[in-house]
């Protein structure tokens, strides 16, 4: 495909043409969650900048993970919401391609990242005498860069391979945003090396994650049996049930979009991906704040502040 025909591409999101009134429906209802997750992932971002008692390895990397899911959401929600009430509801292609460069970013980068947050969990509760040696702050940083890196890493390989295919046909992508299946798809010509970038990059993002956490919880586990009192198993339990809830949204998410009966009701399909887009990244600052004292510490230091400040 030549580089001079991109600016005259563009892509039609359907999403749920076809339901005018669920699409203004959800124009709100994402609205308010937008709204929720850029408010309380803001928080917890400056919460951990502002309160020196969250400047530790935990909150360091839970300020990464909040941080990365303002940029997920704000890569495809703006657009999505003016699409929900205009009727031409097209993106250029080199939107369209940023659009889903980004947000693969992110998704990959969420998966190491979970992974990096079990890793620390089980330093502190497995080798919890020399955590703060273990989790230093310059290996805090090398294994926040490696997330990001790696998940920059396989969107832009996955992206390159996107954007050389040609496209001759009517570009209808079947979604709310620009993902890169469907985008794929789109294409005139054999995609089967990009179908196999796919897969192999999800089971690489996705399992091999997954299977670093389930072992370190395993380690987690086996230690926690052997604690003697109930109160130091229960405290013990509590310092990785925020993280656990967290890792079971996310991919008990994906694994139900991915084993799910398939059906030909597209709208349920397309439902469960924007659940699955939207919702997790507005429960993950709920989960990891909810039952936290030292946020709920660090939030009303941050009021009072506030309004001292305001009296002044």
């Amino acid at each position: 495909m030549e580089w001079t025909n991109w600016t005259e591409i563009e892509f039609i999101l359907q999403g749920l043409s076809e339901y005018p009134r669920a699409e203004k429906l959800l124009f709100v209802t994402c609205l308010v969650m937008y709204l929720v997750i850029l408010l309380g992932n803001g928080t917890l971002v400056l919460l951990t900048l502002l309160d020196s008692r969250l400047h530790t390895p935990m909150y360091f990397f839970l300020a990464n993970l909040s941080f990365l899911d303002i940029w997920y959401t704000s890569s495809f929600i703006p657009s999505m919401l003016i699409h929900f009430l205009s009727k031409k509801k097209t993106i250029s292609f080199t939107r369209c391609v940023l659009q889903m460069s980004v947000s693969y970013s992110m998704g990959s980068t969420e998966c190491v990242l979970l992974a990096v947050m079990a890793y620390d969990r089980f330093v502190a509760i497995c080798n919890p005498l020399r955590y703060t040696i273990i989790m230093s702050k310059a290996l805090c940083i090398q294994m926040a860069a490696l997330a990001w890196g790696l998940g920059f890493f396989n969107s832009l390989t996955e992206t390159i391979l996107a954007i050389r295919l040609p496209f001759c046909g009517k570009n209808v992508i079947n979604h709310f945003a620009c993902e890169i299946l469907a985008f794929v798809k789109l294409s005139c010509t054999d995609i089967s090396l990009n179908e196999i970038a796919i897969i192999l990059g999800n089971v690489i993002f996705l399992f091999t994650p997954l299977l670093l956490i389930c072992i370190s919880y395993i380690f987690i586990l086996c230690t926690v049996l052997r604690i003697n009192s109930a109160e130091g198993r229960k405290k013990a339990f509590s310092t990785c049930s925020a993280h656990i809830t967290a890792v079971t949204v996310f991919y008990g998410t994906i694994l139900f979009m991915y084993m799910k009966p398939k059906t030909k009701d597209s709208a349920f399909n397309k439902l469960i991906a924007l659940f699955y887009g939207v919702v997790t990244p507005m429960l993950n600052p709920i989960i990891y704040s909810l039952r936290n004292t030292e946020v709920h510490g660090a939030l009303r230091k941050l009021v009072s502040r506030h309004w001292f400040w305001r009296k002044g």
